[in-house]
């Protein structure tokens, strides 16, 4: 079963777009959805504890908890404006929306370690003695729900959703711990229709909010790329979502800081030196001279330029073997779209 998925987070503020976009998580990228609007008219609620004791003023606080934000009229007028234009982009190739509990198990969610994802679910443990978390992202969620009914589904699958997700984390510039994420999934579509599919409805969405191949490129890799030379370095399979997950961090960190983890999973001297040549292709022929002109993952990436130079998409996409994404559940075709300025995180990824 193909499954291509997507996820965008974007960055706004109240008095207009701000600098564009700067995407999800994702992996996918996480759409999150910030606002710099100050005051605002006094609730019934703060009215009555104006009058109260000095004790129960300083134990009021008034700001929303860390992380989270609240959304004003003006705030809400700019987030139906950009989710009108997610969900026409969606409708427009044939996608049908969905939704699901913001709570889920905390089993459905708890993968291998060493994912972000997992460190950082906003988890606790009910009445009742169960573990739960509220989502972090929505893809096991989809999983989940897809496999509850998968006897009376018909394949392929196309569904959306635009659900809020919550992650435990540090928060910075663009990251916060509540966040608006665009989702698209596609289940059951053989070979790399499934992504030319995805990576129309994005560029569909771009040129809806008036940004075009001058303002926004999308990276293109494949993780089959990734196992084929972990499998040539002798890496175990079983270690190789552990390297992803590593490897991901080289657009943040220098190779040093990742250097020993590497080494115990035997990748070092020359066996390094290699992984770096291959994450610094920048063409299907920097891949061949690595990999093979035999190599069967290369090939699928030579044949998904090709479908989207003829989809209309080829100033969009650009190969980079460095895109890698940290998540277990990818396996084949992966990207990352970017601000061509490069001053935004990434804007959307799958």
């Amino acid at each position: 079963m193909a499954l291509g998925t997507f996820g965008v987070p974007l960055f706004l503020r109240s008095r207009g777009v701000a600098q564009g976009f700067q995407v999800l998580r994702t992996r996918a990228i996480s759409t999150t959805l910030f606002s710099e609007a100050a005051g605002g008219r006094g609730s019934a609620a703060v009215a009555q504890s104006e009058g109260g004791s000095a004790e129960q003023d300083e134990a009021l606080d008034l700001k929303p908890p860390r992380g989270t934000r609240d959304f004003f009229p003006d705030d809400m007028l700019l987030q139906n404006w950009l989710f009108e234009r997610m969900k026409s982009a969606a409708l427009a190739h044939n996608f049908v929306e969905y939704d699901a509990p913001v709570l889920e198990n905390e089993q459905l969610y708890v993968r291998k370690a060493g994912e972000e994802v997992t460190q950082q679910l906003f988890n606790f443990e009910d009445k009742g003695g169960r573990r739960v978390t509220l989502r972090p992202e929505m893809t096991p969620t989809l999983a989940r729900m897809v496999l509850t009914k998968r006897k009376a589904l018909t394949l392929p699958l196309k569904w959306f959703s635009i659900p809020q997700c919550w992650r435990y984390e540090r928060t910075t510039r663009g990251r916060r711990r509540e966040h608006y994420q665009w989702n698209m999934d596609i289940w059951g579509e053989p070979g790399i229709a499934a992504e030319v599919e995805l990576l129309s409805s994005i560029v569909y969405f771009f040129r809806s909010v008036g940004l075009g191949p001058e303002d926004v490129g999308i990276k293109i890799n494949s993780r089959s790329c990734l196992n084929e030379v972990l499998n040539k370095l002798g890496v175990p399979e079983d270690l190789h979502a552990r390297a992803a997950v590593l490897i991901d961090k080289l657009d943040k960190v220098e190779v040093e800081v990742i250097q020993d983890d590497l080494e115990k999973l035997g990748i070092s001297g020359d066996s390094l030196q290699l992984l770096l040549d291959t994450l610094g292709a920048k063409s299907i022929d920097d891949l061949k001279a690595t990999l093979g002109a035999d190599s069967a993952a290369v090939a699928e990436l030579e044949l998904l330029f090709q479908k989207g130079a003829a989809a209309g998409l080829a100033d969009w996409l650009i190969l980079d073997a460095s895109v890698v994404r940290g998540l277990a559940y990818y396996t084949s075709t992966v990207f990352e779209a970017f601000d061509r300025k490069g001053e935004l995180r990434a804007i959307c990824g799958g």
